[in-house]
């Protein structure tokens, strides 16, 4: 009786085991054919600045006979280009795309092709740079979503996946464990990451990394290495702290954050003992901006803010992140310790500065399409290169064997008319050459410095 006992014990412990843990998965082959065709190569490329052309007979009335000379010789110099690798995913069926905003920082041109090997030319609706993020968007048919789940529910040793480009191999997949959550590693005020050893490497950026179900609950964006390979230690955004700002990205191309108006820092084991804390948890303010949300809520220097919406602050770096969730407008409870009482103070929290949109508000705006750079016509542009016309868009750069290069369009020309439309602005000359396919080429009149070129362009064949 004793024996029964002792085996029927034993078998009861060996069942639990599983739900006390997530089990190792016999095989990722299922999620990865599942989710492979929801995962984007993304190659971009950045066209070197060149300097204005400048007569080196200086700025007599006139000019010089030997001026076109010099000027064609400049504009047909070779071009230098930038490129770079990363991944992505396809968030919606209606192309919107998903990666990293280093990614595609300054790009002039975006190429993202699928688990088939199409290529698609990609417009940036918008950017993120404190979160890292940018979203895309391509014409595209028959689009496989990614399902997105809820990275707050990871643990330390569930089990992820990541799919990418790692070094320009496309669709690698790797696996590994979360290895630790809420990492900070100095990339900026909104540090919130997910650790883990699966491999990521350069190339893996922008790629999703997904749970065992197949849902995204991470960005991959960073590796710690001082090789440039991987060393089992990748960082990925959490899903959650990103969803948001993709409706954001959809709506407006940028993204309104919410601000307490506080300088904030970590209690130390001094302002513990000063303030007669019980802990070292929290956020202590230094200093509060007039006129700010917290000024208006009755925030005040001296306050140590412990917990907002009842969510606890450890650490002054928990801080930001759990206001980032918020939109400006919104109120939130936090809960302070001032003279050694804790009490609730209700914030409508304002809308911080986002000086990197109004930076590119007041960035004369370019447009890549089919191998060219395009940008408005000015005045002073058309002056300089002694055009007939006064509207059009500016031919900034070609790249070497693209559509463009081949029609024989340089750098200099100003595109007039395109299948027989006028091209006033970049709109009208997105709208005319989003036509170009292989069944389509596109008429284009140009002005050459005050001669009229006819070219037609051909568009590539599909891969």
């Amino acid at each position: 009786m004793k024996t029964m006992i002792k085996q029927s014990w034993i078998a009861v412990l060996i069942l639990s085991i599983p739900m006390l843990a997530q089990a190792m998965p016999d095989s990722f082959a299922d999620l990865a054919a599942e989710q492979q065709e929801s995962v984007v190569n993304i190659s971009t490329t950045q066209y070197a600045k060149t300097s204005q052309f400048h007569s080196p007979f200086g700025n007599s009335p006139g000019g010089s006979p030997f001026d076109d000379f010099f000027r064609g010789f400049m504009e047909n110099m070779p071009q230098q280009e930038r490129h770079a690798l990363g991944t992505g995913f396809i968030l919606s069926k209606k192309g919107y795309i998903v990666t990293n905003n280093h990614v595609v920082k300054d790009a002039d041109e975006i190429v993202v092709t699928n688990s088939e090997g199409k290529e698609f030319t990609a417009k940036l609706i918008g950017t993120d740079p404190k979160l890292d993020l940018a979203l895309l968007k391509i014409d595209g048919k028959h689009l496989k979503e990614v399902k997105l789940g809820d990275s707050d529910k990871m643990r330390v040793g569930d089990w992820v996946v990541a799919i990418g480009n790692p070094f320009g191999l496309n669709l690698t997949v790797t696996a590994g464990i979360v290895s630790a959550k809420g990492r900070v590693i100095g990339s900026g005020p909104y540090d919130d990451f997910i650790q883990t050893d699966a491999a990521i490497n350069p190339g893996n950026s922008g790629g999703p990394l997904f749970n065992v179900k197949g849902e995204v609950i991470g960005i991959n964006t960073a590796i710690y290495s001082q090789s440039g390979g991987n060393n089992g230690i990748g960082f990925a955004i959490p899903i959650n702290l990103a969803k948001s700002v993709f409706k954001e990205l959809r709506e407006s191309g940028h993204v309104r954050r919410a601000r307490l108006g506080v300088r904030i820092q970590d209690v130390d084991k001094a302002t513990m003992k000063a303030l007669s804390l019980k802990s070292r948890q929290g956020a202590l303010v230094p200093q509060v901006e007039a006129g700010s949300a917290a000024d208006k809520a009755g925030i005040e220097a001296g306050d140590v803010i412990v917990a907002v919406d009842g969510a606890p602050i450890r650490k002054s770096h928990d801080l930001p992140i759990k206001i980032a969730r918020h939109q400006p407008g919104d109120k939130v409870i936090l809960d302070v310790i001032r003279d050694g009482k804790r009490k609730t103070i209700a914030v409508v929290v304002e809308e911080m500065p986002d000086e990197e949109h109004a930076k590119m508000s007041n960035k004369k705006r370019a447009v890549a399409k089919h191998g060219i750079v395009v940008e408005p016509l000015t005045e002073k542009s058309a002056e300089r290169l002694r055009t007939r016309t006064q509207t059009g868009v500016l031919v900034k750069q070609v790249r070497a064997n693209s559509p463009a290069a081949k029609a024989g369009i340089k750098r200099g020309d100003v595109i007039m008319r395109i299948d027989g439309h006028d091209v006033k602005n970049i709109r009208n000359f997105e709208a005319y050459a989003n036509k170009l396919s292989q069944d389509h080429a596109l008429r284009i009149l140009l002005d050459r410095h005050g001669d009229q070129v006819f070219v037609i362009v051909v568009g590539k064949k599909e891969k």
